[in-house]
């Protein structure tokens, strides 16, 4: 992977190479520079198929981090590229036109993250949650409490606990 890496500094601008493993690197790519880079890796090395397209929330940032993870399946490597995005305004180029299955993906999320990728098919349409009208819930600043308090009525019998001293009850019965 090394070599590929190597090969492609010649080529393109890329940014700082992560090994994880023997056969898994990450390489972290400017977003405007990343479908030159994903379509000389599929068409001339070898990472034809797209393993998955993932988000992570760098909420103290203000940035997502987009993983594009592909895979050579005849040499048994995986390449991720990372792009970042601002979180204010987190717009991506689709990849739907070199990879159907990326709409998928990008769907999910637009409708997790709020993450817009202008020109993927049905983007718009809802996909994994009906009717839903507020921050999407896989950003870090999503309120799972509020939202729930906000959401369902309380009920005869439930309960909150202090999930340390809960579990330390479950556990070590003998102790308390």
């Amino acid at each position: 992977m090394r070599e590929l890496y190597q090969r492609l500094q010649s080529l393109f601008v890329l940014g700082e190479l992560t090994e994880q493993r023997a056969n898994l690197f990450f390489i972290t790519v400017e977003k405007d520079r990343l479908r030159p880079l994903i379509t000389h890796l599929r068409d001339r090395e070898g990472l034809r198929h797209l393993v998955l397209l993932t988000a992570v929330d760098w909420l103290e940032e203000g940035q997502f981090q987009l993983t594009y993870l592909l895979c050579d399946r005849l040499t048994r490597r995986d390449l991720g590229l990372r792009v970042m995005l601002d979180r204010a305004n987190p717009v991506m180029e689709s990849i739907h036109d070199l990879w159907p299955t990326a709409a998928t993906y990008q769907r999910e999320l637009r409708e997790m993250f709020g993450i817009d990728f202008p020109g993927s098919p049905r983007l718009d349409e809802e996909f994994i949650l009906e009717g839903w009208n507020t921050t999407p819930p896989y950003r870090r600043d999503f309120d799972t409490l509020e939202y729930a308090r906000s959401q369902y009525a309380e009920r005869a019998g439930r309960e909150t606990r202090d999930p340390e001293t809960h579990m330390r009850a479950q556990l070590y019965p003998e102790s308390n």
